[in-house]
């Protein structure tokens, strides 16, 4: 079986016949699927890491470049006939990124990759990681969570959806980021807690969020993220480069010819 962030639970999953040994996830985050109730069925279940690392990372400097011009928003004062700022002082934020901080939660191959890029760009690189070894990146400087949100400009989230990380981000943790800083989500929706982005969002707890993943995708049409100035939304669009999918494409094969030759590979569970 192959599938592609659907859900994949127990329920479904005990209905398979005895035939389906193979689960496999055409992605790197397999929060889908119900690990536990694959294996009691005797269920192989393997994922495809490492296809978009780029595309990921290249779109989430883009937002960051995005938020730090207002390009987003210039757009919309254009489209509404708003030519002040042809004429006067610039009235929307408008920052270069060298000597910013940027802050990256969870320091896997995306997160490294977007380091990588932003050292190019001039910027300081802070990173929340546990299960990283500091020492292994002696240009990043890691610290504790509630401090790269206190120093951050940009915070950047590459962490796997897991029981630990749904909701990491809330509204005492939103509270901590400077009133100038923007998120940016390239990861999985519910590592944000929306409702609370949304509120300090409207109060001005910080400046503004991209967001290529939403708690609910796609998501509900009254959703006030989908009117708000200070908002960039992108629809899950990270992975979706012509040569991440072809790569991608080539890796579940390769997963399947694994497993096949009795030698599986990037299993999960």
């Amino acid at each position: 079986v192959i599938t592609k962030e659907l859900p994949v639970g127990r329920d479904l999953i005990s209905q398979f016949p005895p035939s389906v040994k193979l689960i496999a996830e055409a992605g790197t985050g397999f929060n889908n699927i119900d690990l536990a109730a694959a294996k009691e069925k005797g269920i192989t279940v393997c994922n495809v890491p490492g296809y978009s690392t780029e595309a990921v990372a290249q779109l989430v400097i883009g937002l960051m470049l995005n938020l730090s011009s207002s390009i987003a928003q210039q757009q919309i004062m254009l489209r509404q006939k708003n030519f002040i700022n042809f004429t006067t002082d610039i009235s929307l934020p408008h920052h270069e990124v060298q000597n910013k901080t940027l802050g990256i939660i969870a320091f896997g191959a995306i997160g490294r990759q977007v380091a990588k890029i932003a050292q190019c760009l001039g910027m300081r690189i802070l990173a929340y990681d546990p299960a990283v070894n500091p020492d292994a990146h002696p240009s990043v400087k890691f610290v504790p969570l509630e401090e790269l949100l206190a120093e951050s400009d940009f915070v950047t989230i590459h962490a796997p959806l897991t029981p630990q990380t749904r909701y990491l981000i809330n509204a005492e943790r939103l509270k901590v980021m400077k009133p100038t800083a923007y998120i940016i989500n390239a990861a999985r929706g519910p590592i944000i807690k929306e409702a609370d982005l949304i509120d300090a969002l409207k109060s001005g707890v910080i400046a503004g969020a991209a967001l290529d993943v939403q708690e609910q995708e796609p998501p509900a049409l009254d959703n006030p993220l989908f009117t708000m100035d200070n908002v960039i939304m992108t629809p899950h669009i990270g992975w979706k480069t012509i040569e991440s999918r072809q790569r991608l494409v080539a890796l579940v094969a390769k997963n399947i010819d694994a497993f096949l030759k009795g030698s599986p590979i990037n299993v999960v569970n």
